[in-house]
């Protein structure tokens, strides 16, 4: 962490010349918005002083509450450093959002997972994070709007030139070390013109803030490569979808309490709890991990993905694996959450489903050693092995059952993303597609 003052970041604007600052917050959607000032009113910012109408933003208030104060979080200053410094750099600062009597908002994702995170500490644990979001680069059309055509029919690990994203993905890995990212890899994913970023775990609201920044990052700098990057997770009908595998281990006076070793599996009482936790509740975070109708166009069997309620040490085909490593790098690994999902909200659901498992002492079921994509329903049914929900429709009647769940989020969080996503699935359902046109207008 920077660990800056006030003093620090006015001092830092004026010897890199920033001129703008962004201050930038997140929806309840996930999608990161700003308001962007002069390096004149940033001593104003920096004291709590910069409003804006809170009406305007989707799933935030009401006309008559309209006025929302952004506090920004000074450690999260820094330079975009793609942007020239001839005429004026550019930084932004990540805001928590205010109601004018000075309280967190509510419908503040960062706001949620902060309570989150204040439950855990008074259960003695830090939350510690490591995303992998994948994405895919598209070319663009004339017009600059993007397409589904890929630059390249690469697969996984891929070099150049058949990695024709290499460029591209060599500028984002740049650009986010030069913003403090700790990159552990980059490379070519399985379908063709789709890239994965791993970057180091952080504490976990350290880790929603870069999961926000990096597909900033990763859009911007892919438009200056004449690319579209699309978070999107399944684009492409017959290859393999978009994720975001979500690594997470609690942490007590700096030792991982998820390792004891002498378990078998070198995992600790409080481990299998969380899993525990995390199992049991979910098919209801799904909603929030896995948040749009076409997320469950990935989770469908026969493409990799996490699609069954069961987990294991050495099992790609369970939502929950437990990697290799073990001491303080033991953690879990949530296989199905994709990177359309709010990163605060979906961070804050897993943690409070994990806490609920040590809470309650939730056993989890045995682990599951086969490959579960090649089994058969009766030996599903035998193992008692569920599936998570096949739409967001029904993932959202699973969230509005789970009142473990939806109390992290709160009743504006949940009303608005509720309504946002029954709105979703309405539209969705009533559209007449091309499929449909295909297969039965000349047919009947």
């Amino acid at each position: 962490m920077s660990n800056y003052t006030k003093e620090d970041i006015l001092k830092l604007a004026e010897e890199k010349n920033v001129k703008f600052i962004r201050m930038q917050f997140t929806d309840i959607l996930g999608i990161v918005k700003n308001v962007a000032i002069t390096v004149k009113q940033l001593e104003d910012a920096l004291d709590n002083k910069i409003m804006f109408d809170g009406s305007s933003i989707d799933g935030f208030t009401r006309i008559q509450e309209s006025d929302m104060y952004l506090r920004p979080d000074y450690d999260t200053f820094t330079i975009f450093p793609w942007r020239p410094a001839e005429g004026g750099a550019v930084a932004r600062l990540i805001c928590d959002v205010y109601t004018p009597d000075g309280k967190p908002f509510s419908g503040c994702p960062r706001n949620v997972l902060k309570k989150a995170l204040k439950e855990a500490e008074e259960m003695g644990f830090d939350m510690n994070v490591g995303p992998e979001p994948e994405f895919f680069l598209f070319q663009q059309d004339e017009t600059g709007e993007a397409t589904t055509i890929t630059q390249d029919d690469g697969g996984y690990f891929d070099l150049g030139p058949i990695d024709k994203g290499i460029n591209a993905r060599r500028d984002i890995v740049l650009a986010l070390e030069e913003m403090g990212f700790e990159v552990e890899a980059s490379h070519h994913e399985v379908a063709p013109g789709q890239h994965e970023i791993d970057f180091k775990y952080a504490p976990a609201l350290k880790t929603a803030d870069n999961i926000g920044t990096f597909k900033f990052v990763t859009k911007s700098l892919a438009n200056e490569h004449g690319l579209h990057a699309t978070f999107m997770p399944k684009p492409i009908f017959g290859e393999n979808g978009s994720g975001m595998h979500v690594h997470q281990s609690l942490f007590k006076d700096g030792e991982n309490i998820f390792y004891d070793e002498s378990d078998k599996l070198g995992l600790s009482q409080a481990a299998y709890y969380y899993i525990g936790g995390l199992l049991k509740h979910a098919k209801a975070i799904a909603a929030i991990t896995n948040p749009s109708v076409n997320s469950y166009k990935r989770l469908v069997p026969g493409y990799e993905a996490p699609v069954y309620v069961a987990w294991s040490s050495a099992n790609r085909s369970a939502l929950i694996r437990i990697p290799a490593a073990r001491g303080n790098g033991t953690r879990l690994e949530l296989r199905n959450p994709d990177p359309t999902a709010n990163p605060y909200l979906a961070i804050a659901v897993m943690l409070k489903a994990g806490l609920d498992g040590i809470k309650n002492e939730i056993e989890p079921p045995k682990e599951v050693l086969e490959n579960i994509y090649e089994m058969s329903a009766d030996r599903k049914n035998e193992l008692d092995i569920e599936s998570l929900p096949a739409n967001i429709n029904e993932a959202v009647d699973l969230l509005l059952e789970d009142e473990v769940i939806t109390s992290v989020l709160g009743d504006h969080v949940l009303e608005h993303f509720v309504a946002a996503k029954k709105a979703e699935w309405d539209s969705y359902r009533t559209q007449v597609s091309q499929w449909e046109l295909d297969s039965y207008l000349n047919t009947f």
